[in-house]
């Protein structure tokens, strides 16, 4: 007879994690109130604080190293071409 896994939400997992976190109970405790393993719980705990340090990057660098990035591109490109015309113009 084949298992049925039970899929958990991302929102339990947080929560599970988050209360694992606090140290409060004992990953026994945590398993029996919520019907996981406590190898799943460590799991979810070492994910949510890999994850964690996301949360903090800053977006807005990101996308202004994207804008520069494509602003230069433009500017080699520009160049190319102000100094091709410039080389055809002298002849």
């Amino acid at each position: 007879m084949s298992r049925m896994y039970k899929k958990h939400g991302s929102e339990f997992k947080a929560k599970v994690a988050i209360e694992d976190l606090k140290e409060q109970k004992t990953w026994g405790e945590l398993s029996q109130k919520y019907s996981v393993t406590s190898t799943q719980i460590s799991t979810w705990k070492k994910q949510l604080k890999e994850a964690s340090a996301t949360i903090f990057e800053d977006k807005q660098e990101k996308n202004h190293q994207e804008e520069f990035d494509r602003l230069y591109r433009v500017i080699g490109q520009l160049t190319a071409e102000r100094n091709f015309l410039e080389h055809v113009l002298k002849r």
